[in-house]
Protein backbone atom coordinates (compact mmCIF):
# COMPACT_ATOMS: atom_id res chain seq x y z
CA UNK A 1 0.00 0.00 0.00
CA UNK A 2 1.52 3.29 -0.91
CA UNK A 3 2.41 6.17 1.72
CA UNK A 4 -0.71 7.53 2.27
CA UNK A 5 1.04 10.15 4.55
CA UNK A 6 3.08 11.59 1.76
CA UNK A 7 -0.13 11.50 -0.65
CA UNK A 8 -1.60 15.48 -1.97
CA UNK A 9 -5.01 14.90 -0.11
CA UNK A 10 -6.26 17.87 -2.47
CA UNK A 11 -6.71 15.63 -5.21
CA UNK A 12 -9.24 13.31 -5.90
CA UNK A 13 -7.81 10.14 -6.69
CA UNK A 14 -5.17 10.15 -3.38
CA UNK A 15 -8.37 11.32 -1.36
CA UNK A 16 -10.34 8.62 -2.25
CA UNK A 17 -8.01 5.90 -1.41
CA UNK A 18 -7.88 7.61 2.19
CA UNK A 19 -11.72 7.03 2.33
CA UNK A 20 -11.19 3.42 0.88
CA UNK A 21 -8.60 2.44 3.25
CA UNK A 22 -10.57 3.60 6.17
CA UNK A 23 -13.15 1.41 5.41
CA UNK A 24 -11.27 -1.31 4.63
CA UNK A 25 -10.08 -1.26 8.45
CA UNK A 26 -13.33 -1.03 9.56
CA UNK A 27 -15.20 -4.32 7.63
CA UNK A 28 -11.15 -5.68 8.85
CA UNK A 29 -12.25 -5.06 12.03
CA UNK A 30 -15.18 -6.55 12.27
CA UNK A 31 -17.80 -4.18 11.49
CA UNK A 32 -20.28 -4.96 9.24
CA UNK A 33 -21.39 -1.50 7.85
CA UNK A 34 -18.70 1.51 7.52
CA UNK A 35 -19.40 5.42 6.56
CA UNK A 36 -16.27 7.94 6.06
CA UNK A 37 -16.03 11.39 5.95
CA UNK A 38 -12.84 13.26 4.76
CA UNK A 39 -12.92 17.58 4.50
CA UNK A 40 -9.19 18.60 3.74
CA UNK A 41 -9.24 22.75 3.61
CA UNK A 42 -6.51 24.84 3.19
CA UNK A 43 -6.48 28.59 2.50
CA UNK A 44 -5.04 32.30 4.30
CA UNK A 45 -6.96 35.11 5.96
CA UNK A 46 -5.06 38.61 5.49
CA UNK A 47 -6.53 41.50 8.03
CA UNK A 48 -5.19 45.54 8.12
CA UNK A 49 -6.39 47.66 10.57
CA UNK A 50 -5.54 51.77 10.72
CA UNK A 51 -2.87 51.18 8.00
CA UNK A 52 -1.05 47.82 9.03
CA UNK A 53 -1.11 44.41 8.99
CA UNK A 54 -2.86 43.18 11.57
CA UNK A 55 -2.88 39.22 11.06
CA UNK A 56 -1.50 36.80 8.46
CA UNK A 57 -3.14 33.18 9.15
CA UNK A 58 -2.77 30.27 7.04
CA UNK A 59 -4.43 27.02 7.83
CA UNK A 60 -4.82 23.48 5.88
CA UNK A 61 -5.70 20.36 7.87
CA UNK A 62 -8.17 17.62 7.90
CA UNK A 63 -11.04 16.23 9.72
CA UNK A 64 -11.98 12.76 9.56
CA UNK A 65 -15.24 11.31 10.44
CA UNK A 66 -15.22 7.53 10.81
CA UNK A 67 -19.04 5.56 11.86
CA UNK A 68 -18.99 2.09 12.14
CA UNK A 69 -21.98 0.04 12.59
CA UNK A 70 -22.34 -3.41 14.05
CA UNK A 71 -25.61 -4.77 13.40
CA UNK A 72 -27.91 -2.29 14.73
CA UNK A 73 -25.09 -0.53 17.09
CA UNK A 74 -23.14 2.33 15.96
CA UNK A 75 -19.98 3.93 17.33
CA UNK A 76 -17.95 7.19 15.93
CA UNK A 77 -14.46 8.53 15.79
CA UNK A 78 -13.10 11.26 14.62
CA UNK A 79 -9.42 11.99 14.00
CA UNK A 80 -6.80 14.29 11.69
CA UNK A 81 -3.59 11.84 11.69
CA UNK A 82 -3.32 9.72 8.38
CA UNK A 83 -0.62 7.54 9.86
CA UNK A 84 -2.01 3.52 9.31
CA UNK A 85 -1.31 2.82 12.99
CA UNK A 86 -3.86 6.32 13.88
CA UNK A 87 -6.10 4.77 11.53
CA UNK A 88 -5.97 1.68 12.83
CA UNK A 89 -6.51 3.17 16.57
CA UNK A 90 -9.73 5.40 15.86
CA UNK A 91 -11.41 2.04 13.90
CA UNK A 92 -10.92 0.35 17.13
CA UNK A 93 -12.22 2.89 19.13
CA UNK A 94 -15.33 3.20 17.31
CA UNK A 95 -15.73 -0.34 17.05
CA UNK A 96 -15.26 -0.81 21.09
CA UNK A 97 -18.24 2.24 21.10
CA UNK A 98 -20.38 0.21 18.51
CA UNK A 99 -19.81 -3.18 20.49
CA UNK A 100 -21.35 -1.92 24.10
CA UNK A 101 -24.23 0.58 23.33
CA UNK A 102 -27.62 0.08 22.44
CA UNK A 103 -29.32 -1.24 19.34
CA UNK A 104 -31.13 1.39 17.15
CA UNK A 105 -33.23 0.16 14.73
CA UNK A 106 -32.72 3.19 12.41
CA UNK A 107 -29.23 2.85 12.53
CA UNK A 108 -27.91 1.79 8.77
CA UNK A 109 -26.34 3.11 5.99
CA UNK A 110 -28.66 4.61 3.12
CA UNK A 111 -29.24 1.62 0.70
CA UNK A 112 -27.59 1.38 -2.47
CA UNK A 113 -29.88 2.15 -4.75
CA UNK A 114 -30.15 5.99 -2.99
CA UNK A 115 -26.66 6.56 -3.50
CA UNK A 116 -25.07 9.25 -5.65
CA UNK A 117 -23.27 6.82 -7.68
CA UNK A 118 -23.45 8.64 -11.18
CA UNK A 119 -23.93 12.69 -9.23
CA UNK A 120 -23.00 15.77 -11.46
CA UNK A 121 -20.23 17.13 -11.77
CA UNK A 122 -21.15 21.35 -10.15
CA UNK A 123 -19.17 24.10 -11.16
CA UNK A 124 -18.74 25.49 -7.45
CA UNK A 125 -14.64 24.87 -7.32
CA UNK A 126 -12.54 28.23 -9.00
CA UNK A 127 -8.98 28.68 -7.18
CA UNK A 128 -8.13 32.55 -6.43
CA UNK A 129 -4.56 32.78 -7.89
CA UNK A 130 -3.52 35.11 -5.24
CA UNK A 131 -0.45 36.07 -3.50
CA UNK A 132 -0.60 37.10 0.14
CA UNK A 133 1.88 40.14 -0.65
CA UNK A 134 -1.32 41.25 -3.24
CA UNK A 135 -3.66 40.18 -0.80
CA UNK A 136 -2.45 42.52 1.49
CA UNK A 137 -1.92 45.25 -0.71
CA UNK A 138 -5.94 44.99 -1.38
CA UNK A 139 -6.52 45.25 2.14
CA UNK A 140 -4.80 47.98 3.01
CA UNK A 141 -6.14 49.48 0.04
CA UNK A 142 -9.90 48.81 0.69
CA UNK A 143 -9.34 50.61 4.35
CA UNK A 144 -7.66 53.26 3.24
CA UNK A 145 -10.46 54.39 0.69
CA UNK A 146 -12.98 53.69 3.98
CA UNK A 147 -11.48 56.12 6.20
CA UNK A 148 -10.76 58.45 3.73
CA UNK A 149 -14.61 58.47 2.22
CA UNK A 150 -16.23 60.80 5.56
CA UNK A 151 -14.69 62.59 8.46
CA UNK A 152 -17.48 61.04 10.66
CA UNK A 153 -15.43 57.80 10.27
CA UNK A 154 -13.07 58.02 13.27
CA UNK A 155 -11.94 54.30 13.16
CA UNK A 156 -11.98 50.66 12.08
CA UNK A 157 -12.08 47.12 13.08
CA UNK A 158 -10.07 46.31 9.75
CA UNK A 159 -10.32 45.46 6.29
CA UNK A 160 -10.33 41.35 5.73
CA UNK A 161 -9.47 39.07 3.15
CA UNK A 162 -9.61 35.49 3.17
CA UNK A 163 -9.43 32.67 0.59
CA UNK A 164 -9.80 28.94 0.91
CA UNK A 165 -10.42 25.51 -0.81
CA UNK A 166 -12.25 22.56 0.64
CA UNK A 167 -12.03 19.27 -0.99
CA UNK A 168 -14.79 16.83 0.92
CA UNK A 169 -14.97 13.10 0.06
CA UNK A 170 -17.59 10.51 1.58
CA UNK A 171 -17.71 6.93 1.46
CA UNK A 172 -19.23 3.76 2.80
CA UNK A 173 -19.22 0.06 2.69
CA UNK A 174 -21.95 0.26 0.02
CA UNK A 175 -19.00 0.70 -2.56
CA UNK A 176 -20.36 4.44 -2.69
CA UNK A 177 -17.11 6.84 -2.93
CA UNK A 178 -17.76 10.34 -3.80
CA UNK A 179 -15.48 13.90 -3.77
CA UNK A 180 -16.63 17.66 -4.05
CA UNK A 181 -14.10 20.35 -3.74
CA UNK A 182 -15.62 24.16 -3.28
CA UNK A 183 -14.23 27.06 -2.56
CA UNK A 184 -14.72 30.54 -0.56
CA UNK A 185 -13.85 33.70 -0.61
CA UNK A 186 -14.46 36.67 1.05
CA UNK A 187 -13.52 40.29 1.27
CA UNK A 188 -14.98 42.25 4.25
CA UNK A 189 -14.50 45.82 6.36
CA UNK A 190 -16.07 46.87 9.77
CA UNK A 191 -16.00 50.72 10.56
CA UNK A 192 -16.76 53.19 13.22
CA UNK A 193 -18.45 56.34 13.11
CA UNK A 194 -18.89 59.23 15.92
CA UNK A 195 -20.77 62.07 15.78
CA UNK A 196 -20.80 64.34 19.02
CA UNK A 197 -20.62 61.39 21.60
CA UNK A 198 -22.39 58.77 19.87
CA UNK A 199 -20.79 56.01 18.23
CA UNK A 200 -22.10 53.41 15.66
CA UNK A 201 -20.58 50.24 14.24
CA UNK A 202 -21.38 49.04 10.69
CA UNK A 203 -19.62 46.59 8.29
CA UNK A 204 -20.01 45.49 4.13
CA UNK A 205 -18.85 42.42 2.63
CA UNK A 206 -18.55 39.94 -0.08
CA UNK A 207 -18.52 36.98 -0.74
CA UNK A 208 -18.37 33.80 -3.78
CA UNK A 209 -17.02 30.55 -4.79
CA UNK A 210 -15.64 32.23 -8.04
CA UNK A 211 -13.18 35.31 -6.94
CA UNK A 212 -14.51 36.93 -10.24
CA UNK A 213 -18.01 37.09 -9.22
CA UNK A 214 -16.60 39.55 -6.25
CA UNK A 215 -17.59 43.25 -5.65
CA UNK A 216 -14.59 45.17 -6.04
CA UNK A 217 -12.82 46.62 -2.93
CA UNK A 218 -14.27 50.16 -3.36
CA UNK A 219 -17.70 48.73 -3.24
CA UNK A 220 -17.23 46.69 -0.26
CA UNK A 221 -15.60 50.34 0.78
CA UNK A 222 -18.06 52.88 0.26
CA UNK A 223 -20.87 50.67 1.01
CA UNK A 224 -19.61 50.46 4.62
CA UNK A 225 -18.57 53.48 5.31
CA UNK A 226 -22.33 54.41 3.76
CA UNK A 227 -24.14 51.91 5.79
CA UNK A 228 -22.10 52.68 9.14
CA UNK A 229 -22.55 56.57 9.12
CA UNK A 230 -26.34 56.30 8.34
CA UNK A 231 -26.83 54.63 11.39
CA UNK A 232 -25.79 58.27 13.29
CA UNK A 233 -28.45 59.68 15.06
CA UNK A 234 -30.22 56.48 16.13
CA UNK A 235 -33.62 57.18 17.87
CA UNK A 236 -35.53 53.99 20.70
CA UNK A 237 -39.43 54.05 19.83
CA UNK A 238 -42.46 53.44 21.93
CA UNK A 239 -44.03 50.18 21.82
CA UNK A 240 -46.41 49.61 19.15
CA UNK A 241 -47.65 47.48 16.13
CA UNK A 242 -46.42 47.97 12.73
CA UNK A 243 -45.27 46.57 9.73
CA UNK A 244 -41.54 45.27 9.14
CA UNK A 245 -39.45 44.69 6.34
CA UNK A 246 -36.53 42.47 7.30
CA UNK A 247 -33.37 43.70 4.41
CA UNK A 248 -32.33 40.64 2.37
CA UNK A 249 -29.74 40.18 4.38
CA UNK A 250 -31.63 39.83 7.91
CA UNK A 251 -34.84 37.92 5.97
CA UNK A 252 -32.29 34.86 5.30
CA UNK A 253 -32.19 34.46 9.15
CA UNK A 254 -35.99 34.71 8.65
CA UNK A 255 -36.23 31.77 6.62
CA UNK A 256 -33.29 29.56 8.25
CA UNK A 257 -35.88 29.35 11.29
CA UNK A 258 -38.56 27.85 8.50
CA UNK A 259 -35.48 25.23 7.76
CA UNK A 260 -34.73 24.42 11.30
CA UNK A 261 -38.16 23.82 11.34
CA UNK A 262 -38.68 21.22 8.77
CA UNK A 263 -35.33 19.07 9.30
CA UNK A 264 -35.99 15.84 10.32
CA UNK A 265 -33.79 15.77 13.62
CA UNK A 266 -36.41 18.97 15.08
CA UNK A 267 -39.60 16.80 13.53
CA UNK A 268 -38.42 12.89 15.45
CA UNK A 269 -37.44 15.06 18.24
CA UNK A 270 -41.21 16.81 18.53
CA UNK A 271 -39.19 20.18 18.69
CA UNK A 272 -40.88 21.73 15.90
CA UNK A 273 -43.98 24.27 15.50
CA UNK A 274 -44.81 22.24 12.22
CA UNK A 275 -44.87 18.94 12.92
CA UNK A 276 -47.31 17.19 11.77
CA UNK A 277 -47.96 20.25 9.23
CA UNK A 278 -47.46 18.15 5.81
CA UNK A 279 -50.19 19.31 3.30
CA UNK A 280 -51.28 22.19 5.57
CA UNK A 281 -51.29 25.97 4.97
CA UNK A 282 -47.78 28.46 5.87
CA UNK A 283 -47.47 30.89 4.33
CA UNK A 284 -49.66 32.70 1.54
CA UNK A 285 -50.70 31.33 -1.22
CA UNK A 286 -48.29 33.13 -3.46
CA UNK A 287 -45.24 31.88 -1.87
CA UNK A 288 -42.74 29.18 -3.06
CA UNK A 289 -39.70 27.82 -1.23
CA UNK A 290 -37.25 25.24 -3.27
CA UNK A 291 -34.33 24.02 -3.04
CA UNK A 292 -32.05 24.32 -6.61
CA UNK A 293 -28.56 21.86 -5.45
CA UNK A 294 -26.57 22.19 -8.74
CA UNK A 295 -26.62 25.52 -9.56
CA UNK A 296 -22.88 27.04 -10.86
CA UNK A 297 -21.42 29.02 -9.04
CA UNK A 298 -23.62 29.12 -5.86
CA UNK A 299 -22.28 28.38 -2.09
CA UNK A 300 -24.75 26.03 -1.42
CA UNK A 301 -24.34 24.03 -4.27
CA UNK A 302 -23.67 19.96 -3.55
CA UNK A 303 -23.91 16.99 -5.87
CA UNK A 304 -24.96 14.35 -2.63
CA UNK A 305 -25.64 15.38 0.95
CA UNK A 306 -24.02 13.87 4.15
CA UNK A 307 -25.48 10.24 3.86
CA UNK A 308 -23.61 9.91 0.04
CA UNK A 309 -27.13 10.42 -1.13
CA UNK A 310 -28.28 12.18 -4.59
CA UNK A 311 -29.44 15.77 -3.91
CA UNK A 312 -32.21 16.75 -6.13
CA UNK A 313 -34.27 19.73 -6.33
CA UNK A 314 -37.14 19.88 -4.12
CA UNK A 315 -40.63 21.91 -3.62
CA UNK A 316 -41.18 22.40 0.39
CA UNK A 317 -43.80 25.16 -0.03
CA UNK A 318 -46.40 25.22 -3.19
CA UNK A 319 -48.64 27.71 -3.08
CA UNK A 320 -48.28 28.63 0.76
CA UNK A 321 -48.22 24.71 1.45
CA UNK A 322 -46.12 22.82 3.72
CA UNK A 323 -45.31 19.81 0.60
CA UNK A 324 -42.04 18.41 1.87
CA UNK A 325 -40.13 18.00 5.28
CA UNK A 326 -36.02 17.63 4.55
CA UNK A 327 -35.17 14.78 5.71
CA UNK A 328 -31.36 12.23 5.35
CA UNK A 329 -31.45 8.97 5.72
CA UNK A 330 -31.61 8.63 9.72
CA UNK A 331 -34.44 11.05 10.34
CA UNK A 332 -36.53 9.54 7.58
CA UNK A 333 -36.26 5.82 8.94
CA UNK A 334 -37.06 7.63 11.99
CA UNK A 335 -40.37 8.99 10.62
CA UNK A 336 -40.95 6.20 8.73
CA UNK A 337 -41.18 8.77 5.58
CA UNK A 338 -38.37 8.51 2.66
CA UNK A 339 -34.90 10.88 2.41
CA UNK A 340 -35.00 13.80 0.84
CA UNK A 341 -31.51 14.15 0.00
CA UNK A 342 -30.97 17.01 2.34
CA UNK A 343 -28.69 14.58 5.21
CA UNK A 344 -26.97 17.80 6.59
CA UNK A 345 -29.10 20.27 5.48
CA UNK A 346 -30.87 21.98 2.42
CA UNK A 347 -28.70 22.88 -0.75
CA UNK A 348 -30.07 26.89 -2.11
CA UNK A 349 -32.94 27.88 -0.78
CA UNK A 350 -35.17 29.71 -3.08
CA UNK A 351 -38.29 32.11 -2.25
CA UNK A 352 -40.54 33.43 -4.66
CA UNK A 353 -39.90 36.95 -5.01
CA UNK A 354 -42.13 39.80 -6.61
CA UNK A 355 -41.25 42.42 -8.74
CA UNK A 356 -40.27 45.17 -6.47
CA UNK A 357 -37.66 46.50 -5.48
CA UNK A 358 -36.32 47.09 -1.99
CA UNK A 359 -37.84 51.13 -2.30
CA UNK A 360 -40.96 49.94 -3.87
CA UNK A 361 -41.52 47.70 -1.02
CA UNK A 362 -41.28 50.47 1.67
CA UNK A 363 -43.36 52.53 -0.56
CA UNK A 364 -46.30 49.74 -0.62
CA UNK A 365 -45.66 49.26 3.39
CA UNK A 366 -45.89 53.32 3.72
CA UNK A 367 -45.20 53.48 7.76
CA UNK A 368 -43.03 50.65 9.77
CA UNK A 369 -39.75 49.64 10.35
CA UNK A 370 -37.20 48.64 7.74
CA UNK A 371 -34.71 45.58 9.87
CA UNK A 372 -31.20 46.01 9.41
CA UNK A 373 -29.89 43.81 12.14
CA UNK A 374 -30.71 41.20 14.58
CA UNK A 375 -29.36 40.22 18.18
CA UNK A 376 -29.67 37.69 20.14
CA UNK A 377 -31.53 34.30 19.47
CA UNK A 378 -34.71 34.39 20.95
CA UNK A 379 -36.58 32.03 18.83
CA UNK A 380 -38.28 28.76 20.15
CA UNK A 381 -38.82 26.26 17.43
CA UNK A 382 -40.98 24.08 19.42
CA UNK A 383 -43.85 27.04 20.62
CA UNK A 384 -42.64 29.13 17.74
CA UNK A 385 -42.29 32.13 19.66
CA UNK A 386 -39.85 34.48 18.02
CA UNK A 387 -38.25 37.53 20.24
CA UNK A 388 -34.71 39.76 19.14
CA UNK A 389 -33.44 42.93 19.43
CA UNK A 390 -32.93 44.83 16.28
CA UNK A 391 -31.49 47.94 14.83
CA UNK A 392 -32.31 49.70 11.50
CA UNK A 393 -34.86 52.47 10.38
CA UNK A 394 -38.30 54.01 11.09
CA UNK A 395 -40.27 54.66 7.21
CA UNK A 396 -43.22 56.96 6.92
CA UNK A 397 -44.62 57.64 3.53
CA UNK A 398 -42.59 55.08 2.13
CA UNK A 399 -39.33 56.99 3.03
CA UNK A 400 -36.96 56.35 5.56
CA UNK A 401 -37.04 59.02 8.39
CA UNK A 402 -34.17 57.97 11.00
CA UNK A 403 -32.42 55.35 12.30
CA UNK A 404 -33.55 53.21 15.48
CA UNK A 405 -32.08 50.45 18.25
CA UNK A 406 -32.94 49.42 21.02
CA UNK A 407 -36.10 47.86 20.26
CA UNK A 408 -37.08 44.27 20.39
CA UNK A 409 -39.14 42.64 17.64
CA UNK A 410 -42.00 40.20 18.69
CA UNK A 411 -44.43 37.60 17.42
CA UNK A 412 -44.91 33.90 16.28
CA UNK A 413 -43.14 32.47 13.39
CA UNK A 414 -46.57 31.04 12.32
CA UNK A 415 -48.08 34.48 12.16
CA UNK A 416 -44.86 35.86 10.54
CA UNK A 417 -45.21 33.10 7.64
CA UNK A 418 -48.50 33.36 7.53
CA UNK A 419 -48.92 37.48 7.15
CA UNK A 420 -45.67 37.66 4.55
CA UNK A 421 -47.23 40.04 2.21
CA UNK A 422 -43.74 40.07 -0.64
CA UNK A 423 -40.84 39.22 -1.06
CA UNK A 424 -38.71 41.62 -3.05
CA UNK A 425 -36.51 40.89 -6.08
CA UNK A 426 -33.39 42.54 -4.17
CA UNK A 427 -32.47 39.28 -3.83
CA UNK A 428 -29.01 38.52 -1.35
CA UNK A 429 -27.34 35.50 -2.90
CA UNK A 430 -24.00 35.47 0.23
CA UNK A 431 -25.35 32.27 1.37
CA UNK A 432 -27.32 29.06 0.79
CA UNK A 433 -30.40 30.99 1.20
CA UNK A 434 -31.73 32.76 -1.51
CA UNK A 435 -34.21 36.05 -0.76
CA UNK A 436 -34.90 39.37 -1.06
CA UNK A 437 -36.67 41.66 1.41
CA UNK A 438 -39.44 40.30 2.91
CA UNK A 439 -42.31 42.68 3.96
CA UNK A 440 -44.66 41.16 7.14
CA UNK A 441 -47.75 42.48 7.81
CA UNK A 442 -47.64 43.26 11.41
CA UNK A 443 -45.35 42.68 14.44
CA UNK A 444 -44.60 44.05 17.96
CA UNK A 445 -42.51 46.01 18.55
CA UNK A 446 -41.02 46.91 21.85
CA UNK A 447 -39.47 49.94 22.57
CA UNK A 448 -40.10 52.34 25.36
Amino acid sequence: MPDITKMDYFNQPHLEQLVADILREAVQQGATSAEVDVAVNKGFTVTARKGEVETVEYNQDKIIELTVYFGKRCGTASLSDVRPEAIRSAVQAACNIARFTDEDEFNALADKKLLAFDYPSVDIYSPWSLSVPQAIEMVLECEAMALSKDKRIVNSEGATLSTGEVWHSYGNTQGFIGTCPVTRHEISCVLIAKKGKEMQRDYCYSVACDPSMLESIQHVAETAVERTVRRLGAQRLSTCKVPVIYAAEEARGLLGHFVSAIQGSSLYRKSSFLLDHLGQRVFPDHVQIDERPYLAKYLGSAPFDDDGVATRPNVFIDKGILKSYAMGIYSAKKLGMETTGNGGGVHNLFISTGDKDLPALMKKMGKGILVTELMGNGVNLVTGDYSRGMSGFWVENGEIQYPVEEITLAGRLQDMYGNLVEVANDVDTRGNIQTGSILLEEMTIAGE
